[in-house]
């Protein structure tokens, strides 16, 4: 990836085969990719880890990850594997072929029963996440999303929330969004319920579908959202009384009033050829560790997560994804000064055999007899505040004394430090 956030490899890890730009946001490019091996298509979402981490977006992708290996919907886009670099993250994901929903009704506008449709689609989606604890906060055109079937799926959870966000008062108090989506209470800067949030966002776009435009809009942002605080709109003419009795309880710009998704399951136009769909118990199985009912997933950075994921190989992280037989690599939270530290014990419990050079701060060399023959090379490149990563280089002769001493005395001592 260069300066402009532009992935420069066609091929992926010998895996996926890039082709072309779906879409950009503000910290990621999407790209549709072909899987070498299986043929399918994916979406991949590039980012730079570089302003991952200079930006404060660890947490979002810690978040992004965790909740969307957790959620398993036909109207959610999945995640199927992370993958990483030194300087890149990767997000495959299950492949939307149709395109965004919104871009279908640019310039005019949907019939109730396929507006009815994809809002059934959207309410189900959504039903899924709220029974799990899992507020989108971000549901929009841009997000929504449709199969080679026109099929909604929902993506993005970047902004998501989860019910251990929710502080004493029981509200959420992050603010974000998008402008024409954002509820009038996010507005207030007092703290909102992240499901009556997502709905209200989900009136947003349903009339949207059945109108064609915005209920709420406005050249100048403050008085878009001075309209979207008062919570007046009209609905188009040809809206029938029913959709827009429904519009309404959606619009409502009073939180504690404003319809809930079981309500809209039960109102007279939304029911009309609605199927549940039953999502199995195993839907729950995702991320290890990840405490469904406690939402313990913080103690995980977003290494560890990436870390988890199959196909992704830890140890090349900081390098290209093909390791040599001579390096090895791990993560720690020590830090470098007592990993060199220890270091410097096992060479010296050698009794003279082995010394340890160093050519800068955290960067060592193990040497062995007169001629200062290289037995080990040890880096230590910092990864976060709290995390490095250690790589160990052998010596050209890799099978003499370099491998001896890495596996049977300095692999064991820095284990405690792993």
């Amino acid at each position: 990836m260069d300066d402009h956030g532009n992935v420069r490899e066609k091929i992926l890890f010998g895996k996926y085969e890039l082709g072309k730009l779906l879409g950009q946001g503000a910290s990621a490019k999407v790209y549709h990719a072909r899987n070498l091996r299986t043929g399918q298509s994916v979406a991949i979402k590039a980012m730079s880890l570089r302003n991952v981490l200079e930006g404060g977006r660890t947490e979002h992708v810690k978040r992004e990850v965790s909740i969307m290996r957790r959620l398993h919907h036909p109207h959610i886009v999945r995640i199927l594997e992370v993958l990483a670099t030194k300087t890149k993250i990767y997000f495959v994901l299950e492949f939307a072929k149709g395109g965004e929903l919104l871009t279908k009704v640019k310039g005019r506008r949907f019939s109730e029963d396929i507006s009815r449709r994809y809002f059934q689609q959207l309410i189900s989606a959504l039903g899924y996440c709220h029974s799990r604890g899992v507020f989108h906060r971000d549901l929009k055109g841009e997000n929504l999303l449709l199969d080679e079937n026109l099929n909604l799926k929902v993506t993005d959870f970047g902004l998501s929330a989860v019910t251990a966000q929710i502080q004493p008062d029981g509200l959420l108090h992050t603010l974000c969004g998008t402008p024409a989506y954002l509820a009038p209470e996010i507005l207030a800067n007092k703290g909102y319920d992240g499901a009556k949030v997502d709905i209200w966002s989900c009136g947003i776009i349903l009339y949207a579908l059945n109108a064609g435009y915005f209920p709420f809009s406005d050249r100048n942002i403050m008085m878009l959202y001075r309209k979207i605080f008062k919570g007046e709109f009209r609905c188009p003419e040809w809206t029938s009384p029913e959709l827009k009795r429904l519009l309404h309880c959606l619009l409502d710009s009073n939180p504690k009033t404003r319809i809930t998704l079981d309500q809209i399951i039960d109102d007279p136009w939304f029911k009309i050829g609605y199927r549940h769909i039953q999502t199995s118990s195993d839907d729950l199985s995702g991320l290890e560790g990840y405490d469904d009912n406690n939402e313990q997933y913080d103690f995980l950075n977003a290494f560890d997560i990436i870390s988890l994921s199959h196909g992704l190989d830890l140890s090349c992280l900081i390098e290209s994804a093909d390791c040599s037989v001579g390096v090895e690599r791990f993560v720690s939270a020590e830090s470098p000064e007592r990993i060199v530290g220890r270091i410097e014990e096992v060479a010296e419990a050698e009794e003279g055999r082995m010394t340890v050079v160093r050519k800068k701060d955290f960067a060592v060399q193990v040497v062995q007899g007169p001629n200062g023959d290289i037995v080990l090379t040890v880096d230590i490149h910092r990864l976060t505040d709290e995390q490095v990563i250690v790589e160990i280089r052998r010596g050209e002769n890799e099978n003499g004394p370099s491998l001896e001493l890495w596996k049977d005395k300095l692999r064991t001592q820095l284990q405690t430090l792993v």
